[in-house]
């Protein structure tokens, strides 16, 4: 019964609002020296208990330590941000003259899709693609191309880079086989008594795929002349 000393620890660190991570370690400790002590027990079997949870931790940090690669690479991406990584690819698509935000986000979502299309679901990605390279791309075409930006203009432009991952992504990955969406599909339709290959689901979301790809397309390609319009009508330059 002592083991079940954990559930208290985990309800009374949320109840007092304390850090998730440190709750969980605390009742995983409080579980493990509670699943060895009875009254009159030895140290020595506590001490012993102890370490064994150390060592449960530490095993399971081992085998899924994979998990913290993640956090890894977002550590680098912050540290090339602010080395200029920004700064750089801004600097890098403004010498471009023949881009623009709308023709460089297009680009960006074919490659996307088409990298979904293969299984290549991590080429991309808004932490690690998006916000370092991307948009900061996109934005330093426009300024080279439409001069200064409003700041509405620029959270459009964000949104648009963003929109562009999301929807690459999402009607791309459908097309792989092996693909986690697929197998779901596969295995539900077979416990209602439905046998598909997952071949025939990926055939029959290339329609789907191609459709997103021409009418987002579209959408990016428009985007230069939503931008224009905007700053002209911001200006005061004209009219649109």
């Amino acid at each position: 019964m002592f083991a079940l000393l954990g559930i208290a620890v985990v309800a009374l660190g949320f109840l007092l609002r304390a850090h998730p991570l440190l709750v969980v370690l605390a009742a995983a400790a409080t579980t493990g020296l509670g699943a060895a002590w009875t009254p009159g027990v030895d140290i020595g079997v506590l001490r012993s208990a102890g370490t064994d949870t150390l060592k449960t931790f530490g095993r399971a940090f081992n085998d899924s330590r994979f998990i913290s690669v993640v956090w890894i690479v977002l550590a680098a991406i912050g540290l090339l941000e602010r080395s200029g990584l920004q700064e750089q690819a801004r600097g890098l698509v403004s010498a471009v003259r023949a881009a623009s935000p709308g023709r460089l986000l297009s680009l960006y979502f074919v490659v996307r899709q088409g990298a979904a299309a293969l299984g290549l679901t991590s080429l991309g990605g808004h932490a690690q693609m998006v916000r370092p390279l991307i948009a900061p791309m996109a934005e330093g075409a426009a300024e080279a191309t439409m001069g200064p930006l409003q700041e509405r203009e620029r959270m459009l432009i964000r949104a648009h880079a963003a929109g562009a991952d999301n929807i690459g992504l999402f009607f791309g990955e459908d097309i792989f086989i092996a693909i986690g969406s697929i197998l779901l599909m596969v295995g539900f339709l077979q416990q209602s008594g439905l046998i598909v290959e997952p071949l025939e689901l990926s055939l029959y979301a290339i329609p789907t795929a191609f459709a997103a790809l021409l009418i987002h397309g579209t959408r990016l390609l428009l985007l230069d002349r939503t931008l224009k319009r905007r700053l002209i009508t911001a200006t005061g330059a004209g009219t649109p």
